[in-house]
């Protein structure tokens, strides 16, 4: 009972959260057997994620359980869109298209966005923690294997520009969660929404597999 629920929550989706670290695609594409095409689809599906996930941002900054983790300094998708415009030209949109499993985790996130935002810190959590953390092993990977410029086109999803220290704000992040306003059947909810969004995140890890089997 006296668990800190930043503690709760990350204990309790560690499997999952294993999982989705581990699937073949991401495994394949950090080892450096895929190629940069399925690293540029892989941030096509971003783009489909944090577009919901960031649509309502402003709308919930004065919701009272969500707000407090409104921060602009982590807002993704002008990076997003930035790196797609390298990726795959200035006219990336008209070739965009989401994997099923994609849209389904879009989905997702927009029902939350709109209707529980005990739901949305879930899925905001998942999202930006993991971004500040194993993303930095995307980005490093990325440019190694790539050729991107450091911290440049290509990689600047990864790239916090207005926080200093990463390490610093994860705390401050947890400190929220510890605080967050809801009472314990509403905890236990989002605990199992965090576990829900690692596992869509991981049906779109396998449907890139499907379509990116490894080369080498």
């Amino acid at each position: 009972m006296n668990t800190a629920f930043s503690t709760l929550i990350r204990t309790a989706s560690h499997e999952q959260h294993m999982e989705a670290e581990t699937s073949t695609f991401m495994s394949d594409l950090l080892g450096g057997r895929l190629g940069a095409e399925a690293y540029g689809r892989y941030t096509e599906q971003l783009w489909f994620v944090y577009e919901p996930l960031e649509a309502d941002a402003e709308r919930l900054a004065s919701d009272p359980v969500a707000g407090p983790f409104i921060r602009p300094e982590l807002l993704r998708r002008g990076a997003l869109e930035r790196d797609l415009t390298h990726l795959r030209g200035a006219n990336w949109r008209a070739t965009l298209t989401a994997l099923p499993a994609t849209e389904a985790y879009a989905a997702r996130v927009a029902e939350c966005a709109r209707e529980w935002p005990g739901g949305y810190v879930a899925h905001h959590y998942t999202r930006y923690l993991g971004d500040l953390s194993g993303g930095q092993i995307i980005r490093g990977k990325a440019e190694q294997t790539w050729g991107f410029a450091r911290k440049g086109d290509g990689v600047r999803f990864y790239v916090f520009e207005d926080i200093g220290n990463p390490a610093a704000f994860k705390r401050g992040y947890r400190a929220l969660l510890d605080g967050v306003r809801a009472d314990e059947l509403e905890r236990q909810r989002i605990v199992a929404e965090c576990r829900r969004a690692f596992a869509l995140n991981t049906a779109v890890f396998h449907a890139l597999g499907e379509e990116f089997p490894r080369t080498a």
